[in-house]
């Protein structure tokens, strides 16, 4: 038989941090010492209630299916949840819960772009949101931000980005992979803006919600006349450590959780019966049970902001959230190394992990191709290590 695929899997590009990750776990098997930031989960365990709730809920027997947007439990916790955190107000019916925060965006994307449609990515942004719109046939519009504005979109950009093709608006905050999170007064400018296009969504990826250094978040279905227009995505694997339990969910406007409550019905169905009681004993604790957690990375990009803006070629800036830095790195490209020219972030991210070890990810898999992004979910002394091996790798350069 011909090994022939299909056109849309060929139009898809391969996830540039699995793909970093497993390069960098090639390297480990054949003996090199490799330090990967090129992941994005934290290095913390789920907390023992979390894991308690799933222990008890396999005993309880609750390990059939359930209904596919989740159970009622998990999706009155989300909607406490909602209003608690966020001062939103959903009810069960517009809440879908999902194997994971990517299938949610997955949902939100299939149920609403037309082959066509346009759809605006604010770069940085995250990897799979340009390859889920192209899986919809629809076309990703790129704007890009500067290190100087912290990579944060101005509203005067994306009202000049809107077309009467314009279907939908993505974006996350805090950001994975600049950090950079949005405030009170900077979303109300955007909201300004969008409520002004009747045809707009806006899709709010709020999943590094927890993990905030500016100790307020701002949800963009809050604002006012954006409700209606929003859907907001969230999850527990970042903010409780819960990564591998599968678990993300969205709020919306009843019509669009119809929506991706159908889509979901002939893909998966509902996510893990054994996670959802984990993940709503987690929705229904106390978000303060993670500060522990939030004060380590508080602490992990001191040092990475401090040592890497002491490697020759890097510009960094102050992230607010999530645990990523996310430099400029243009400095470096048409120096050589070992005869060979370093042209762009691609280059870069290759040569520090040839030369100094360490797995970075190029900016270009997310929109940013003068930056690299790197992980500080690692424990303080991984961190310095790799911050000197950086520097003694860039600093070889001709």
């Amino acid at each position: 038989m011909e090994p022939t695929t299909s056109a849309l899997l060929q139009r898809l590009s391969e996830s540039a941090t699995i793909a970093m990750a497993r390069k960098a776990r090639e390297l480990k098997d054949q003996g090199i010492d490799v330090i990967s930031l090129s992941l994005g989960e934290p290095d913390f365990d789920t907390p023992d209630a979390m894991k308690q709730a799933g222990i008890d809920a396999i005993h309880n027997n609750e390990t059939h299916y359930t209904p596919v947007p989740g159970t009622p439990r998990i999706r009155e916790a989300i909607c406490t949840k909602f209003k608690r955190d966020n001062g939103l107000d959903y009810t069960p019916d517009q809440v879908v819960v999902s194997t994971g925060a990517k299938q949610s965006l997955a949902n939100v994307v299939l149920s609403l772009v037309d082959p066509g449609d346009e759809v605006i990515l604010p770069a940085p942004f995250w990897v799979s949101y340009e390859e889920i719109v192209k899986v919809a046939g629809g076309i990703p519009v790129v704007i890009p931000t500067r290190i100087e504005n912290d990579y944060k979109i101005q509203p005067s950009d994306l009202e000049a980005a809107i077309t009467p093709r314009t279907r939908m608006v993505m974006y996350s905050s805090p950001c994975n992979p600049s950090g950079s999170v949005f405030t009170e007064s900077e979303t109300a400018a955007l909201a300004a803006v969008l409520r002004a296009h009747d045809r707009i969504v806006t899709v709010s990826d709020e999943i590094y919600e927890l993990i905030n250094f500016t100790d307020k978040h701002a949800s963009m279905a809050a604002q006012p006349g954006m409700w209606e227009r929003t859907v907001t995505v969230n999850g527990v694997s970042k903010g409780f450590a819960m990564t591998g339990w599968r678990l993300g969910y969205i709020g919306a406007p009843t019509w669009i959780a119809a929506a991706c409550n159908k889509i979901q019905g002939q893909f998966t169905s509902a996510p893990c019966s054994i996670t959802q009681a984990a993940a709503a004993a987690a929705l229904e604790a106390d978000p303060a049970m993670v500060q522990g957690m939030v004060d380590a990375f508080r602490r992990r990009r001191a040092l990475m902001v401090e040592g890497l803006s002491n490697v020759p070629g890097f510009k960094v800036n102050q992230p607010m959230g999530a645990f990523y830095v996310f430099p400029d790195v243009s400095e470096l490209f048409g120096k050589t190394y070992q005869g060979n020219t370093l042209r762009d972030a691609d280059d870069v991210a290759l040569f520090l992990l040839d030369a100094a070890q360490v797995a970075t990810v190029s900016g270009a898999a997310f929109g940013t191709p003068e930056c690299i992004r790197l992980s500080y979910a690692a424990a303080d002394e991984v961190l310095l290590e790799a911050i000197a091996r950086i520097d003694r790798a860039c600093r070889q350069l001709a």
